[in-house]
């Protein structure tokens, strides 16, 4: 169609920046944004989940000139500071989802963290225990707040951005004791019922790097120490080109 243009989307994960990771992270994500529109970074942006991470962090980021989108991941949970890092990114400029939906250059894009509770037929049920049910739950609200942040995007192009896996196909490599601790089948199905052009993910270091929804749509595990492993001289990102149409 005449006017179309391609948005250019690079995507990565699993960081874990530390309190002495200055200077590393900077000349990736530098790489990343002088071919990409838009950054996506899904999850455990730090190690242990400190305020002074999170500061490294934005100074490695501060070179980007594209906008920045994030979640959370487990480890920025870690020390129970997540709100406190959530905020000193957004003082740093990024924009972190957390059942949000936002558009830039035309595509929607909606992000959470996600939960584990394994895949199909495996997955854990809401049986027993206190503590069972309240892990249930836990994936269970994830997941609807991803579905509430799909259902406020009208355009045509949506990217889906989360930490854990909504599928089997992308942790396998894992081994096969750790897969429920890795994902929930319960993520897909928002991004089914709301269908998306693309769903970033990280968390599974040594995972598969793409598969599929039920419906067709990609999935990409853009685990940092996965992309290294698969590509030793890069690039330690996985870009997406999305054709988008003019305005009505």
């Amino acid at each position: 169609m005449e006017g179309t243009t391609t948005v250019r989307i690079a995507a990565l994960s699993d960081t874990h920046v530390t309190r002495t990771s200055q200077g590393q992270l900077a000349p990736l994500v530098q790489a990343a944004a002088q071919v990409a529109d838009v950054l996506l970074i899904c999850g455990d942006l730090t190690d242990y989940g400190t305020p002074e991470e999170a500061h490294v962090l934005v100074r490695e980021l501060s070179g980007v000139r594209v906008p920045i989108l994030t979640v959370l991941g487990n480890h920025d949970f870690e020390s129970g500071k997540a709100d406190e890092v959530a905020q000193i990114l957004r003082e740093g400029g990024v924009q972190v989802l957390d059942g949000e939906a936002v558009e830039i250059h035309g595509i929607g894009f909606a992000g959470v963290k996600g939960f584990c509770g394994g895949f199909g037929r495996h997955s854990l049920g809401s049986w027993g225990e206190a503590s069972i049910k309240g892990w249930v739950r836990e994936a269970l609200d994830e997941a609807l707040k991803l579905e509430s942040a799909l259902a406020r995007l009208r355009m045509r192009q949506r990217i889906a951005v989360v930490h854990y896996s909504p599928i089997v196909a992308t942790v396998v490599g894992e081994p096969l004791e750790i897969y429920p601790f890795l994902g929930t089948s319960r993520l897909e199905e928002p991004l089914v019922r709301h269908p998306v052009s693309a769903v970033f993910h990280g968390h599974a270091h040594r995972g598969s790097p793409e598969g599929q929804l039920s419906d067709g749509t990609p999935v990409y595990n853009v685990a940092l120490p996965l992309l290294r492993r698969l590509a030793p001289d890069g690039p330690h990102y996985r870009l997406l080109e999305l054709p988008v149409e003019p305005a009505a």
